[in-house]
C-alpha cells in the first residue's frame, strides 16, 4: 500500500472517530453505539 493511500485512510478514521465523538449520548443511542465503544468500533482495537 503507497504511503499516500495509508495516510489518507488514517485521515478517513480520524475524520469518524472525531464524528461519532461529537454525537451526544442519546444520538449515540439511537444508532446502537456506546461511547466507550467508539475506538474499538472505528479503530478495530
Amino acid at each position: 500500500m503507497k504511503i499516500g493511500n495509508r495516510f489518507g485512510e488514517f485521515l478517513q478514521l480520524r475524520k469518524a472517530y472525531r464524528d461519532l465523538s461529537r454525537l451526544d449520548d442519546a444520538a449515540l443511542k439511537d444508532i446502537g453505539v456506546a461511547r466507550g465503544d467508539i475506538k474499538r468500533l472505528v479503530y478495530g482495537r
